[in-house]
């Protein structure tokens, strides 16, 4: 349980929507799990017991409210930050991978045997492995269930169950109500249907403020063609998956962003649901790196003219760091034509009905022994890039050692630390990366006032630790660049 009993009670008697997904708040007297901001009365003191996640407060024997839906809220923000094995372990679960490979696979990937394993998470997290990826089926069980008209077979398969039989008993464990209950509630009129291309639609909730300008915007002026593209304020792209290629659509909304997936199986639904999350920055607490940011005499107007700015990522960690080598020295412009030009000639093609989507971005193994016109040391850099990718020398998925990632690519030919620190910030999601050779940086340095040299933004830097990459968009918003605008939300 969580120990700092006092500051959690404060919160739940606020109903502070801040701390949702921080912790859970489990109530005896019921056996109901809720999160900070259910608008149900405040219970009891001698009654109330806080749980760092919603599968230990499962595993405690609590039921989620169906008023406040506790699973729905948005993620620990630690779990992005951290680089500790818990919070590898936490990311590689959401992506799906004990699904896919249990937790012997998620052990492998992580090099800790099964035992130490569990011991980690149930000291860090409340709950084993298999038992968080038990609570996040559920979600994903009840999204499906809610959503769409599969049949109740085929959206215990989806949702990585066993067996019809685990499905069942887990619903009704977490929910308190069948799977036939559930979506008896639904106001959809939902056809019976086992069809995987028929789209889902989703909220992904956030932390509130967010600033979508710089989030979609930079999405939007980056975007490769053919894997990308802005359609009426919509960002859409494809994505490879598991089981198939997939496309989604993501639009922001002033309470949430709105997400129509469409899978070629349902079973990368959950994996496609993390991706998205992690793009966006959904997770971040805003409120604290604002606080933080806004404390600095020199941000504060930029951090109150346009606060909650969130650090665009990346669907693929192999895909962004290709694409940043394939923009060393060159202009946005140019980066996209090329990008888009290796996508035609490399990129597996997939069928987009509804707009002008044609490829999923070029694996590694695709990519090697492959000719690239481009000056000779970038070229170099890249080839070199793909040979680790492909051999898994490098590693930058969910799971990776930041520290060992960066001391790889390092080693690598004309891979420079500007292309590394954005790697880390966009790819591997480090919250303190800070290009300080950026120009980007450098000119809104100079607009502000501050000394523009690498050093001295460098020393200035450090009283952002530990979110210096949040300082970097709203230095970015200094300049009238394209990433920084994007249709009001209607």
């Amino acid at each position: 349980m969580v120990e700092d009993f006092e500051s959690c009670y404060r919160a739940v008697q606020s109903r502070d929507p801040r701390f949702d997904g921080w912790f859970f708040t489990a109530v005896t007297s019921t056996h109901i799990y809720c999160r900070p901001s259910c608008p149900a009365q405040t219970p009891l003191r001698r009654n109330v017991r806080f749980y760092p996640s919603a599968a230990a407060a499962q595993r405690a024997g609590f039921r989620a409210c169906k008023r406040c839906r506790p699973n729905a809220s948005p993620g620990s923000p630690e779990w992005d930050a951290r680089a500790d094995v818990a919070a590898r372990a936490m990311r590689l679960i959401a992506d799906g991978l004990v699904d896919r490979e249990g937790v012997s696979g998620l052990s492998t990937a992580l090099g800790y045997s099964v035992r130490q394993l569990e011991r980690t998470l149930q000291a860090e997290i409340g709950a084993g492995p298999l038992a968080i990826a038990r609570a996040q089926r559920a979600q994903t069980a009840r999204i499906l269930i809610e959503t769409t008209g599969l049949p109740m077979t085929d959206v215990a398969h989806a949702s990585g169950f066993s067996s019809v039989r685990q499905f069942n008993d887990t619903v009704q464990a977490v929910f308190a109500s069948s799977p036939t209950m559930l979506r008896s509630r639904t106001s959809l009129a939902l056809h019976a249907t086992a069809d995987a291309a028929t789209p889902i639609v989703l909220r992904l909730p956030f932390r509130h403020p967010l600033c979508p300008d710089n989030l979609f915007g930079h999405l939007a002026a980056t975007a490769v063609p053919g894997v990308e593209e802005v359609v009426d304020g919509t960002y859409r792209r494809t994505l490879d998956l598991a089981h198939g290629p997939g496309i989604v659509e993501l639009t922001p909304t002033p309470d949430f962003i709105k997400c129509r997936a469409l899978l070629s199986d349902m079973r990368d639904l959950t994996a496609t649901i993390a991706r998205c999350r992690w793009l966006l920055d959904l997770d971040a607490d805003p409120v604290a790196i604002d606080s933080l940011l806004g404390a600095d005499r020199v941000l504060r107007p930029l951090v109150t003219k346009s606060p909650g700015r969130r650090v665009p990522r990346c669907v693929d960690a192999n895909e962004m760091a290709l694409r940043a080598v394939l923009g060393q020295h060159i202009s946005t412009a140019a980066a996209r034509t090329h990008a888009a030009r290796v996508v035609t000639e490399h990129g597996a093609p997939v069928t987009d009905a509804h707009g002008g989507l044609t490829h999923l971005f070029p694996s590694p193994e695709s990519l090697r022994n492959v000719q690239l016109a481009m000056p000779t040391k970038r070229r170099e850099a890249f080839d070199a890039l793909v040979e680790a990718l492909d051999t898994q020398r490098l590693d930058l998925g969910p799971g990776c050692d930041r520290d060992e990632a960066m001391s790889v690519m390092s080693d690598l030919p004309g891979i420079g630390p500007w292309t590394m620190k954005v790697i880390s910030m966009r790819a591997l999601g480090d919250p303190d990366a800070f290009p300080e050779t950026d120009l980007g940086v450098r000119r809104a340095a100079e607009s502000l006032g501050l000394p523009a040299t690498p050093a001295t933004l460098h020393q200035r830097s450090e009283r952002w630790r530990p979110w210096r990459a949040y300082a970097v968009q709203y230095l970015w918003s200094v300049d009238e660049h394209p990433i920084n605008h994007w249709p009001p939300i209607a």
